[in-house]
């Protein structure tokens, strides 16, 4: 089963490289510069975290040509940073999640050894007793994924699926992804994976990290463009 990492800052394209060279450069020997500077591991993240590139996407007018990656990873920094969590680390895996999880199918868990898909977070809670310690942890994660994703970008939706149709409100999601965080955080497996100090804090500051992202779901939805790597994440609903 497939296991998120952060990994969003060495997966950017030759058009994320032009977006900020033409963003930040004023010429095309400050474009070759940047370009240049991109290649070194502490000068990149430096970059990436310059006021005028989280500006430039969340006002772009047209055709973004840049990578979900990317995008999300610069604007998810932001948001986080001014919500008090400043690790790259944990901004970059809650990008990778919301670039994933912004192709429907992602949201779904196919289960090994039992032959089950599952969409719905209560089937993912009753096969926890029929599956392997291995399996048990990447659904933990993927239940904390998904509960972090539909409550950070869909807070008004379900809260009107909570007052109309007494479905579970924000705080079963916060409960859910806090716990199976908690849980993911502890076992060999993120130890493994290098995940145990990202799940500690999204365990710990799930509501903080949750917030941050209803900020930029409210600006994207606000200021964002149709054609946007957000496009298809924004109106991809609940299930």
């Amino acid at each position: 089963m497939h296991v998120i990492q952060p990994n969003c800052r060495i997966q950017f394209t030759a058009e994320d490289v032009d977006f900020i060279a033409a963003t930040l450069g004023r010429g095309s020997a400050d474009a070759r510069f940047i370009t240049d500077l991109l290649t070194d591991e502490h000068a990149r993240d430096l970059l990436l975290e310059d006021p005028r590139l989280y500006r430039a996407l969340l006002e772009f007018r047209g055709c973004l040509r840049v990578s979900a990656r990317f995008y999300f990873y610069v604007l998810v920094r932001h948001v986080l940073r001014e919500s008090g969590t400043d690790d790259r680390a944990v901004a970059d895996y809650v990008a990778e999640v919301l670039a994933e999880f912004s192709e429907a199918e992602r949201t779904r868990l196919d289960v090994p050894g039992v032959g089950l898909s599952c969409d719905y977070f209560f089937e993912m809670l009753a096969v926890l007793p029929q599956v392997d310690e291995p399996t048990r942890f990447h659904i933990r994660t993927h239940l904390g994924n998904k509960a972090l994703f539909l409550a950070g970008i869909f807070p008004e939706r379900i809260k009107a699926r909570a007052q109309r149709k007494g479905c579970p409100d924000l705080g079963y999601y916060e409960s859910l992804g806090q716990a199976n965080f908690r849980v993911a955080r502890d076992h060999r497996l993120a130890r493994e994976y290098e995940l145990s100090d990202v799940f500690s804090t999204l365990s710990e500051r799930f509501h903080e990290t949750r917030l941050a992202l209803n900020d930029m779901s409210d600006r994207l939805l606000t200021v964002g463009d149709p054609d946007a790597p957000a496009g298809v994440l924004l109106t991809a609903g609940l299930n």
